[in-house]
């Protein structure tokens, strides 16, 4: 029993123990199939990725590929395009390969060697410029086909190669442009400029013409004006010496219209001229150093006769601190003045003429300007005129009822030369009170020319200006106070016996005054008791000689205008010992030896009477020659203190008669003056005349007066005084 039931025990424990096992079993078999679930789970879901970046991969692919296709297809159709647009253009267009070869070219370069079979893709460079000179396809010119084909080799072996120009066979011009790559391809432009070069032919020929046309009109306004002022000479200088005879009055108005007219005459063949050059850009400024304020004083005196002829006051306002030169063309300036000053005369009726000179001293001479205005009193401009008072042909007088003369064209020269130099011009200007014109103009200094002068320090001295106009005084007041000196204004004689006192040690009147001239106001002083105080006389009035403003009571005699130099000279060195402007002793100079030697030159028989007549009152040894050889040979017979020489003679000219003189004296010493008397007038004229070793120029028609300076200037001192005291006088 024991035994059954230790083995059912047995039994039941084995089944036990195989239950346990087979549910471990089990349990593993679960945990195995769980796991196994997990992997192939796992394994699934990277197998689904898998596929999706596979099938993305290929889509992209896909998408490479439809890219890439249409990329093909667009660069097919750009280079069909490209070739389509190479082969529609006229120009020549070639690629080669690093090794010089023809790679592809377009019909227009392939027609260049008129279907030779030889150029085909495959043919060097080289080969094709030897077939092109071979052929006589193209036109080596004077250098010949070996140095043409040496250049053209030479620009294919440069990294950089410059255009060329080539002449084809049939009278084609191409330029060749050539571009190395990166890579070592090269690529050959041939563009056509056969009708550029047609083109620049015809404007070369017709430049050439045109330079042509202005020399053939630039010689005959030359040649005109010399031709004009030949027979003006003889008229002006004519009716100068008529002047001087005795004549009744209507005999003299007849000879003063006759030279008015003249210088009218002349002073419309300037403005021509003139204008002409500005036109055809054939005017040059010179720029040397100049003295403006000697400059414009000239222009004033000449003016002058024509304002006082009118009644009217011509006053000049110059800055006292503008330095002493400026640097720019002084014949320009002169006429741009001449010009503005003359207007201002010629509109005016009653009242004055001002020209105030001002300016501004920069640190560089770009910074520097000076300012000139000329003002005047008279008829003014309308405003619907003052845009076109600086046109060409433009008068301000009604065309139907003119009243002033002129060709229109000096304000329009005027502006032109004030805009060639830099410059401004401007007007203001009301109808019934008068005008302002206004320019301001830069300038350059000298080199150790300071901004501004250094003038004296003065004496400390109480001054009395009497002078009826009070614009003359509040223009010399200006001056003297500048100076630091204590002035007192005064209108006439009463007024200034009135304020007189023994605190002044100078008075300064003009020669007219309202109650008596100047002279009469002297005399009262010194009756009154101011024998001490020094007397000026302005000689502003009609301009007399030294002789008839003498007087016993007055000190000096101020020319009008006065200049800054001398204004200051007469306040610093006294009125009695001032040799400037002191009245000149009278000639007790004992008698020298000889006569001075002239020799005047000239072809026409009319100039020489007039020079002749001119200088037939003189005290001078006088010889006339017809041309060049006579010149010479009357120099070779005697040597001449000054020599009058004109300029345009047949057989010798002046230039080569002055040529041999100067050769003569470069091998036996000594210089002698030859002075140009010529109707050329334009500064070019001027500069190659003086180039041909003549000394000084004078233009044609003559003036007594210049002549009179010149004699006066040239005297050797062995020689009298060529000019007597009558005929100083006059002059």
């Amino acid at each position: 029993m024991n035994s059954l039931s230790d083995k059912l025990a047995q039994e039941r424990r084995a089944r036990l123990a195989a239950e346990r096992l087979l549910e471990l079993k089990q349990s593993e078999l679960r945990e195995a199939n769980r796991k196994l679930g997990l992997r192939a789970e796992t394994l699934s879901r990277r197998i689904g990725e898998t596929e999706a970046e596979v099938a993305t991969v290929r889509d992209e692919n896909q998408r490479v590929k439809s890219d890439l296709s249409r990329a093909h297809a667009k660069v097919e159709l750009a280079e069909r395009r490209m070739w389509l647009s190479l082969q529609a253009i006229r120009d020549g267009f070639a690629f080669f390969g690093q090794d010089g070869r023809l790679i592809a070219a377009n019909t227009a370069y392939m027609s260049l060697f008129e279907d030779l079979e030889l150029i085909t893709p495959g043919i060097g460079y080289d080969v094709i410029m030897e077939l092109l000179v071979g052929e006589g396809l193209v036109d080596p010119g004077e250098a010949g086909p070996n140095s043409w084909l040496q250049k053209m080799r030479g620009r294919w072996q440069s990294a950089r190669s410059e255009p060329v120009v080539i002449r084809m066979w049939n009278d084609r011009y191409l330029r060749l442009m050539d571009q190395r790559g990166h890579g070592g391809d090269f690529v050959s432009l041939a563009i056509d400029i056969t009708e550029t070069v047609q083109t620049e032919a015809e404007l070369e020929a017709a430049r050439l013409r045109a330079e042509a046309a202005n020399r053939a009109k630039s010689a005959f306004l030359a040649n005109m004006s010399h031709e004009i002022r030949t027979p003006m000479n003889g008229i002006v200088g004519m009716t100068d010496l008529l002047e001087e005879s005795d004549l009744d009055n209507s005999q003299r108005l007849y000879v003063q219209t006759i030279r008015k007219s003249g210088e009218a005459l002349l002073a419309i063949i300037n403005d021509i001229l003139d204008f002409s050059k500005i036109e055809a850009d054939r005017l040059d400024l010179r720029e040397d150093p100049f003295d403006l304020e000697a400059c414009l004083h000239e222009v004033v005196r000449l003016l002058a006769p024509a304002a006082h002829d009118k009644g009217l006051l011509i006053e000049i306002d110059f800055d006292l601190y503008l330095p002493l030169q400026v640097i720019g063309d002084a014949g320009r300036v002169r006429q741009i003045l001449t010009n503005l000053i003359g207007n201002a005369i010629k509109f005016t009726e009653t009242g004055h003429v001002l020209i105030r000179v001002s300016g501004t001293a920069g640190e560089t001479n770009a910074d520097s300007h000076i300012s000139i205005a000329v003002e005047d009193t008279g008829i003014g401009i309308p405003d619907n005129m003052l845009d076109q008072v600086f046109g060409e042909f433009n008068q301000i007088d009604d065309q139907k009822s003119r009243k002033h003369e002129g060709t229109g064209l000096g304000l329009a020269i005027t502006r032109r030369l004030v805009e060639m130099m830099g410059g401004v011009i401007a007007v203001d200007s009301t109808p019934g009170e008068g005008s302002v014109f206004s320019l301001n103009l830069p300038f350059a200094l000298p080199e150790d020319m300071p901004a501004s002068p250094n003038w004296p320090v003065l004496p400390s001295v109480r001054v009395m200006l009497v002078h009826p106009h009070p614009l003359s005084r509040a223009v010399l007041q200006k001056h003297c106070a500048g100076l630091g000196l204590d002035v007192l204004t005064a209108s006439g004689i009463a007024e200034a016996r009135q304020l007189m006192g023994p605190d002044f040690g100078m008075v300064i009147t003009s020669q007219t005054l309202p109650d008596g001239q100047g002279r009469d106001l002297a005399e009262r002083l010194r009756s009154d008791g101011w024998m001490q105080t020094q007397i000026a006389l302005l000689n502003d009035g009609p301009q007399l000689g030294p002789e008839e403003l003498r007087s016993d009571h007055i000190d000096t005699i101020l020319p009008v205008p006065l200049e800054r130099a001398s204004f200051i000279a007469f306040f610093k060195e006294g009125a009695r010992t001032l040799p400037t402007t002191a009245l000149p002793p009278p000639d007790v100079a004992p008698p020298i030896a000889r006569a001075m030697r002239i020799l005047a030159v000239d072809d026409n028989a009319t100039n020489r009477f007039v020079l002749e007549r001119m200088m037939d009152p003189l005290d001078i040894d006088l010889r006339l020659a017809c041309n060049g050889h006579e010149a010479v040979e009357a120099y070779l017979d005697q040597v001449p203190d000054l020599i009058f020489m004109d300029i345009s003679m047949p057989e010798m000219d002046g230039r080569q008669a002055t040529g041999e003189i100067r050769r003569f004296e470069e091998m036996h010493g000594g210089h002698v003056p030859i002075v140009a008397l010529t109707a050329h007038v334009s500064p070019e004229d001027q500069a190659e005349i003086l180039a041909a070793g003549l000394d000084r120029f004078l233009p044609k028609p003559l003036r007594k007066p210049d002549l009179l300076a010149l004699l006066r200037e040239f005297r050797p001192s062995e020689a009298r005084s060529p000019v007597p005291e009558t005929a100083a006088r006059q002059a």
